[in-house]
């Protein structure tokens, strides 16, 4: 009986010592230790406590008094924030609006013309000068005194577009007209025409007389008065 349980328990042995040379224990306790130690966390105490408490108004951060009592001043610090907004919204929109008028307005060059200075000495009488003024043709005619008493006692119930020859010119002696036809916009030629000291449009025939008010053919209307001033007796400021 002896004899057997030796040569069992040798053999258990030798069994044991063979699986333990295939797997040494060592290496299968620390794969295991490690394996569990990465994969399994029981315990998160290094982890901070969720608190948005930073997040919320000075107001509410107390949970023992009521939402109530604080009511005002959050709806104050919205209207105010609100209104500040609605302020920069506005300015920025103006600022946006104005940039594009501006983009509409006309240009540089165009608006250095919009005025103009004239010395009147340089006119002999009998002639007209031509200008340029907002890219239109402007008529300065210095007009003598026989052709000044020809056009006061013209009948204005004759004419197509009745005016005057007072209610046409701020200084007996100078007619200033922009010298574009009122039909289809053609420059008419400066004393020429059926009228002494007129206009005549060759485009159409039509006649303008030394007021340049339409006497016959197609234009509607008499020759366009710019804005005007005398400056002094020898200059005008046109525009």
């Amino acid at each position: 009986m002896g004899s057997n349980q030796y040569k069992l328990r040798e053999e258990m042995s030798s069994s044991f010592a063979s699986i333990y040379s295939r797997f040494p224990f060592e290496n299968w306790l620390n794969a295991s230790t490690l394996t569990f130690s990465l994969k399994n966390r029981y315990a998160h105490t290094d982890l901070p406590k969720v608190s948005f408490q930073e997040y919320r108004r000075k107001s509410l951060q107390n949970s023992n008094v009521s939402t109530k009592r604080s009511i005002d001043q959050r709806k104050t610090s919205s209207y105010v924030m609100s209104f500040v907004g609605g302020v920069a919204g506005l300015y920025g929109f103006k600022s946006h609006l104005l940039h594009y008028i501006e983009s509409l307005a006309p240009a540089r060059n165009i608006l250095a013309e919009a005025q103009i200075e004239i010395n009147l000495q340089d006119i002999p009488v009998g002639k007209v000068s031509v200008f340029k003024w907002r890219g239109k043709p402007i008529f300065i005619y210095h007009r003598s005194q026989s052709i000044i008493e020809q056009e006061k006692v013209i009948n204005v119930a004759t004419l197509r577009d009745p005016e005057t020859d007072d209610q046409r010119v701020k200084r007996a002696e100078w007619l200033i007209v922009i010298g574009i036809c009122t039909h289809l916009g053609c420059i008419p030629i400066p004393n020429s025409g059926i009228i002494r000291g007129g206009f005549y449009c060759p485009c159409h025939g039509s006649h303008f007389d030394a007021s340049g008010r339409i006497r016959k053919g197609p234009a509607p209307t008499n020759l366009e008065i710019p804005e005007y001033q005398f400056l002094d007796n020898d200059t005008i400021l046109v525009g």
